[in-house]
């Protein structure tokens, strides 16, 4: 991933008919076209030609990029939806994906044995599964995608994650100018609003392009990003990993599977789990406060003629999580159940494939360390939400649910996902064998208790009270 994951740039696009033999410089426009590049990604240039009003505003741009550059600019000030212009975001995040990954990899469509060959690896994975944990099959189907259609099948998550964030800027907005103003403001802090909506959606749509190229299905980061049901694998990202580490495509293939059905189990099976993560991430974001006074600056010195001026304020970041009990626990929250998701998943694809597949330990360590390097994903979700992640969190949770397995066995260990309050803490995650050798409620006591109760029969309690009813008439 690059240093700015987030540039703003639009992307080049693929030549059309009759441009293969027109050189192409790097920012995607003509042989010295002055077209868009990731500084200016809509080409408004401003030239030498001081008395030439058009030429200040978009320098030398080439008439053929003329059309585009006012329908990106009408678009950005025509916008009237929510906090992010979730239309140009899909429409970067497919011109990104269209240009390949550094490496010079493209994308590519999904033919029919690499279909079949996930779905068969799902299956299997899933008979894996069978014997290392108590929660059934939670896919529904399997599929092969393409990273375009990763783009397409993730963009709804992605907008419950960012919108949170995304409205408290276009919120701040109006705030930063005196009460008495705003109304006169109004028509200037409409279009930064809609212009902050295209500058959300081009940031967003940059960083899921990129993305794609990466990712190997749709739990990477921990959460459900793609329907629900639905386990998927990235075949061309899914060989690009084999590659680095001279393992057999189709040994990564089902590694990857396990991994991918082994969180369809854990989210179709514990209903409350996705509503409790994106709860977590929308609290978190109602915590971050926008920096107004670097928000003010951009305000007081906005030139319409220079929409640049908001997207490298955005590119530099204004948000501050706020330094509140509140905030506090929202993090905590956040980052415990990411890390007991994930931990839980490593334990259980480990004990699936540790004597099934010899290069198991190679790749559950892989993978390891792409989270605690700050991976793709991680980055991408931490600079969208303005939340870094702890990796150490994910090998602690590894141990705590591998020592539970020993301490009361499968079925033990995942009846603990029955309700968010019998999970382990942030605290039991810096103590794990205190939290698996702790006095533990009998459950199975407990639930004959509530069944009683449920029957209406409750001797001990019916008892008791005959007994006071004895004692009662004695004293009489």
């Amino acid at each position: 991933m690059s240093d700015t994951p987030f540039g703003f740039g639009l992307p080049p696009e693929e030549p059309e008919n009759g441009d293969e033999g027109k050189k192409k410089d790097p920012a995607g426009g003509g042989q010295g076209s002055g077209g868009p590049s990731p500084a200016n990604p809509f080409g408004f240039g401003f030239g030498d030609g001081a008395d030439n009003p058009f030429a200040a505003m978009f320098g030398s741009l080439n008439p053929n990029d003329l059309g585009a550059a006012f329908q990106q600019l009408g678009q950005m000030l025509s916008y009237e939806g929510g906090p992010v212009n979730w239309d140009m975001a899909k429409q970067i995040a497919r011109q990104t994906v269209s240009q390949g990954t550094p490496d010079g990899t493209k994308d590519q469509s999904i033919g029919p044995a690499e279909r079949t060959a996930v779905e068969e690896a799902v299956r299997l994975a899933d008979l894996w599964l069978d014997g290392a944990t108590s929660l059934p099959s939670g896919a529904s189907s399997a599929v092969a995608w393409s990273r375009a259609e990763w783009v397409e099948a993730t963009l709804p998550a992605w907008q419950q994650l960012v919108d949170p964030v995304a409205e408290r800027v276009g919120l701040a907005m109006g705030d930063v100018l005196p009460e008495e103003m705003q109304a006169m403001a109004g028509p200037l802090i409409g279009m930064m609003r809609s212009m902050g909506g295209a500058m959300f959606g081009q940031q967003i749509g940059q960083a899921v392009g990129v993305l794609a190229g990466e990712v190997v299905g749709s739990t990477d980061i921990g959460l459900p990003l793609g329907p629900a049901g639905k386990a998927a694998l990235l075949p061309l990202n899914v060989e690009a990993l084999g590659k680095d580490l001279g393992v057999p495509k189709e040994e990564v293939r089902l590694y990857l599977a396990l991994r991918e059905a082994a969180h369809q189990r854990l989210f179709a099976h514990v209903p409350w789990l996705r509503s409790h993560l994106f709860g977590a991430v929308e609290a978190y974001a109602r915590g971050i406060k926008v920096d107004t006074s670097k928000l003010e600056d951009v305000v007081g010195q906005f030139d319409p003629q220079n929409p640049e001026q908001l997207q490298e304020a955005l590119q530099q970041g204004m948000f501050q999580p706020e330094d509140t009990p509140e905030q506090k626990a929202s993090l905590a929250r956040l980052e415990t159940a990411l890390a007991l998701v994930e931990g839980w998943v490593d334990a259980v694809v480990h004990e699936a494939a540790s004597t099934r597949l010899t290069s198991a330990d190679a790749l559950r360590e892989t993978l390891r360390r792409r989270r605690a390097s700050g991976g793709p994903a991680e980055q991408t979700f931490a600079t969208l939400i303005g939340l870094q992640l702890r990796p150490r969190r994910l090998r602690d949770a590894s141990r705590l649910w591998a020592s539970l397995t020993d301490a009361r066995g499968v079925d033990g260990r995942d009846g603990l996902w029955a309700h968010p309050d019998m999970l382990p803490t942030a605290s039991d995650l810096d103590d794990p064998d205190g939290f698996v050798h702790r006095e533990q409620l009998d459950f199975s006591e407990l639930d004959k208790m509530l069944g009683e109760a449920a029957g209406g029969s409750k001797p001990s309690l019916d008892k008791d009270l005959g007994k006071d009813d004895d004692e009662g008439d004695k004293d009489k």
